[in-house]
């Protein structure tokens, strides 16, 4: 039984990579405001999201980036 549970387990690990990676998520999630940088923020806010934007794409290798203002 612990066997087959595992299995499961590895099988809806694999759904769910493979649905949050689809096209369809990744377009879902562009039109959601909270995955969205509003216009009016102000200038300090941008220069440290900016700030933070260079530093993950330091150590990710600049791989991925918030979507361009």
């Amino acid at each position: 039984m612990t066997g087959n549970n595992g299995k499961r387990r590895a099988d809806l690990a694999n759904d769910i990579r493979r649905q949050a990676g689809s096209e369809a998520t990744k377009r879902l999630l562009r039109t959601l405001p909270a995955f969205r940088l509003e216009k009016d923020v102000p200038k300090q806010l941008r220069d440290l999201l900016d700030r933070l934007d260079r530093a993950e794409a330091k150590t990710a290798g600049g791989i991925g980036s918030r979507t361009p203002r």
